[in-house]
């Protein structure tokens, strides 16, 4: 069952902290997940949690940071001493603790790498820190179980036992040779049938899905979602082994690739988080606003050409906003699917294959649209048959326009190395706005002769 945060909880925790009742404190969280400690902790204030923090142990704490949000993660860090930081980070794998010491000051950095007591759980991490954030080994970490090809199944056990207790979870046995370079993977059950004299290079498996430490994260993501693996291997230009990613840390880029993505389609440009300041909310949803007003006034503009037509024949104003809205809303969905597609790398066939697909499909929903309407327009708002006939022409011809510009322009952003995303919020509705009521008033002047 999923844990829930009570007041009473909340209210009894602030008593012993004001109490200093540290027994008590301890006793009342030594049970509870370290998410769920991480979740208490971002209800109270800074001090009470600088408090419970430092009360709990470092075998506790140092999982229960990961999960903190990052302001209150930074003011309790900045609360604490190098060693002290140090202790937290010596109980974390090195991807985790590298991430930790990517936040801090870069003198304080050097403080803390210093303050380490695991001379090779430093250098691993200082290893990690030179790795970009956003690639394989930036996202990797250390701690795995390798076995060289020409031990024997004897050896590799020995071996193996050793390893680990470094490691929390075992996902793969790794084969490398000599050079340390990656030739493959080992099957458990292998292991555990086969003699114990028998040589590793005899029963390995050397099919093995791997990535290059350069190889940005989303691209990770994609080969491990694809090929259903728990962790992934990490190897360097020379194909030597030098970590591996778990699907925990994956999960977090999907996460986040997932939010930044439904941002974008929202017309956001900067990344933000609900309690970000005013002055950061306004930096990263202003862009897109100042561009949904200039093709406000564009498509001001383009009813300004055709104010005559709309003097004489007033009614055609009234399916403005119809045109306008269906117009946005079919582009929207066009390039959702789009975008979906390239996220997942399931789009297949030709450009011409796809645009031919949206057209057919685009009109097909636009007879069916253009025939509601026109019985609508008619048998309810009266309308002439001759302004139904105009608007009806004028939807199917939206339909396909908007479909074709919400298929199209996602995979030119993608060709160009912009994120299509962009094309599911603003930008594509505002355009397809101003397409749908040029197309819209062309088709009536081009009927009524005005």
């Amino acid at each position: 069952m999923e844990f829930k945060i009570s007041k009473e909880l909340i209210l009894e925790l602030e008593q012993h902290i004001v109490n200093k009742n540290d027994k008590e404190l301890e006793a009342l969280l030594a049970d509870m997940h370290h998410a769920d400690i991480a979740e208490i902790l971002d209800e109270l204030d800074f001090d009470e949690a600088t408090y419970i923090f430092k009360v709990l142990d470092s075998d506790k704490t140092a999982e229960i940071l990961l999960e903190l949000e990052d302001d209150l993660r930074e003011n309790i860090l900045s609360r604490l001493s190098p060693k002290e930081i140090a202790e937290e980070l010596d109980e974390l794998d090195t991807n985790d603790a590298a991430d930790i010491i990517a936040e801090l000051s870069q003198d304080l950095k050097a403080e803390v790498i210093s303050e380490l007591n695991d001379v090779e759980h430093a250098k691993d991490i200082v290893d990690l820190l030179r790795y970009d954030e956003n690639s394989a080994g930036g996202l990797m970490g250390k701690e795995l179980v390798k076995v060289n090809e020409n031990w024997n199944v004897l050896t590799c056990v020995k071996e193996m036992r050793i390893q680990a207790e470094n490691v929390s979870r075992v996902h793969s046995i790794y084969v490398v040779d000599d050079q340390n370079r990656l030739k493959g993977r080992l099957s458990l059950k292998d292991l555990l049938t086969t003699s114990t004299k028998t040589h590793i290079s005899d029963i390995y498996i050397r099919k093995v899905n791997s990535v290059n430490v350069d190889t940005e994260d989303v691209e990770v993501a994609r080969i491990m979602q694809k090929y259903d693996l728990e962790a992934i291997p990490v190897v360097d230009e020379m194909g030597r082994l030098v970590g591996r990613i778990t699907i925990d840390d994956i999960i977090d880029v999907i996460r986040d690739e997932a939010d930044q993505d439904y941002q974008l389609a929202a017309g956001i440009s900067q990344d933000i988080e609900a309690d970000d300041s005013i002055l950061e909310h306004t930096k990263a949803r202003l862009p897109w606003l100042v561009l949904a007003l200039l093709g406000g006034f564009i498509s001001v503009r383009v009813l300004g050409l055709f104010e005559d037509a709309m003097l004489e024949h007033g009614k055609l104003f009234f399916f403005t906003p119809l045109i306008a809205a269906m117009a946005g809303n079919v582009g929207v969905q066009s390039s959702a699917i789009i975008v979906q597609g390239l996220a997942n790398n399931t789009l297949s066939g030709s450009l011409f294959s796809r645009l031919l697909k949206e057209v057919s499909l685009s009109l097909l929903n636009g007879l069916i649209l253009a025939v509601i309407l026109f019985l609508g327009s008619h048998f309810l708002l009266n309308v002439e048959v001759i302004i139904g006939v105009i608007v009806t022409i004028a939807l199917i011809s939206v339909i396909i326009i908007a479909s074709l510009i919400g298929t199209f322009v996602p995979l030119l952003l993608d060709k160009f190395g912009i994120d299509p995303a962009l094309a599911t919020g603003p930008f594509i509705t505002t355009s397809n706005d101003i397409c749908g009521i040029l197309i819209y008033f062309s088709i009536a002047k081009l009927i009524l002769g005005f």
